[in-house]
């Protein structure tokens, strides 16, 4: 059976990446953080200290100083020489993966993979920049990573079949669930989880109902963990607003954004990550 690598590379130390490298970590990898500048670097150790601490209070068998051990951040894109897979876990533009990916492709081996976490970009456009697209995938990781139970694993025609099974077997060993998908604008998750966020939007918008009963009907009458407005909240409307742009590029009219995700954009209302978005958040929480 094929396990993890013995180091796994994240490009990216925002909440994604940190999460990232904290299940391969907990999963027994070393995990390697890659970051822009000290204090962008600074701010993703900090994540993964905070993560680990939060994850010690769930778990009080957990052995937080080995977890802390396997963790590492640097600026340097020559420290992934060692790693057998690196996942690029920067903002959702085109231009910063291809940067973030060619430059990780550089320095690897040829034994080793890569793969983007994007949430909607294509991941065959992003191969065509590549010496070596046969060795990539998308492995997208849902926020937040630690709990989240589903990996999507996103396949383009050049994709090998062995980085195929290979992948399946390393969300398995992250104690995580794998649906495999073809690359297509939105893959699966994406597609389904905006379509039913800018609906609900386009419901508060003309005065359906408030953002707490739309939610509502989705939590209690078709058993959703969360509902769709206070998904986007913790997804970040910044994001949301990125992806339905690119999907209505890609796939026309019925992914338009509504105006009061543009507004809430336009007026710093990102969700969670702000305090406030559709809902309000209190510091700390």
């Amino acid at each position: 059976m094929t396990t993890l690598p013995d180091v796994i590379g994240v490009i990216g130390g925002g909440r994604m990446g940190a999460g990232i490298a904290h299940v391969f970590a907990r999963a027994g990898a070393s995990a390697l953080v890659i970051e822009r500048d000290d204090q962008a670097a600074g701010q993703a150790r900090a994540r993964l200290e905070d993560g680990v601490a939060k994850a010690a209070e769930r778990d009080a068998s957990m052995d937080a100083d080995a977890l802390l051990g396997r963790l590492a951040v640097s600026t340097e894109y020559d420290a992934l020489a060692a790693a057998g897979l690196v996942v690029e876990a920067v903002p959702e533009s085109f231009d910063l993966k291809v940067d973030a990916l060619t430059r990780a492709e550089r320095v690897l081996g040829d034994g080793a993979w890569l793969a983007t976490n994007t949430s909607s970009l294509s991941v065959a456009d992003l191969a065509e920049h590549l010496q070596r697209p046969e060795r990539f995938c998308g492995l997208h990781f849902f926020n937040p990573v630690p709990p989240s139970a589903l990996v999507e694993v996103v396949l383009t025609a050049r994709t090998a079949p062995e980085l195929r099974d290979r992948a399946v077997e390393w969300v398995t060993a992250l104690e995580k669930s794998a649906i495999v998908v073809n690359d297509a604008p939105g893959f699966a998750s994406s597609r389904l989880g905006l379509a039913i966020a800018l609906e609900a939007m386009r419901m508060v918008e003309e005065g359906v109902a408030s953002p707490h009963d739309i939610d509502a009907a989705m939590v209690l009458g078709y058993r959703h963990a969360t509902g769709p407005l206070r998904t986007s909240d913790l997804v970040g409307l910044d994001v949301r607003l990125g992806i339905a742009e690119y999907l209505h590029e890609t796939l026309g009219e019925r992914f338009a954004p509504p105006q009061i995700l543009r507004d809430k954009v336009a007026a710093g209302e990102l969700g969670r990550k702000t305090g406030r978005g559709f809902f309000e958040y209190p510091p700390g929480r």
